[in-house]
């Protein structure tokens, strides 16, 4: 039997590219379980990951059970202090086991200390710009001898996309 070849001709994808550089990171700074970092909205409640973040984890000489810090604005700290246990119980479902025994809050400013590290609200999101009727024609031109119909809508969007984002940068660079 001939051994499998590739289908990816050569991608790969962002996750697998950086999980080793994701799981290092995390690992320097204690986290086993990098997931906690990328998924941390996913496993706490988009509530709390609003005002919280995780910093660390930090095990104890015994061994028993690791202290998880987060940290979070001054003002959301009380909140954030009444919700510890709730919080302990949904990060340990992620390890499968009590490996957090303790999670410590520590806050800051807003816009944190010299990097500006707080900020929890994601970035708001780019507004795309709309494709000309005249990139519209030209996009449906170019794929009107493909068969398949989802196969051309999703070409024609791609087209638009990227004649829209080539004029805007031609606009941007003084040349049309």
């Amino acid at each position: 039997m001939a051994p499998r070849r590739s289908t990816t001709r050569g991608f790969k994808r962002t996750a697998n590219l950086l999980s080793d550089q994701i799981r290092r990171a995390g690992e320097s700074r204690g986290f086993a379980v990098s997931r906690l970092l990328t998924h941390w909205a996913e496993i706490v409640g988009e509530d709390m990951a609003a005002i919280a973040r995780p910093v660390n984890i930090g095990y104890g000489r015994g061994g028993f059970g690791a202290t998880l810090t987060v940290l979070t604005t001054g003002a959301q700290a009380p909140m954030l202090e009444m919700q510890k246990e709730q919080l302990r119980e949904k990060v340990n479902a992620v390890y499968g086991y009590n490996a957090i025994s303790r999670v410590r809050v520590t806050q800051t400013a807003p816009t944190g200390f010299a990097e500006g590290q707080a900020q929890f609200a994601p970035a708001p999101k780019k507004q795309r710009p709309e494709p000309t009727p005249e990139i519209v024609q030209e996009a449906a031109a170019t794929t009107q001898n493909v068969e398949n119909d989802m196969l051309r809508e999703a070409l024609e969007r791609l087209g638009q996309n990227v004649m829209t984002k080539q004029q805007n940068h031609r606009k941007t660079l003084g040349k049309g």
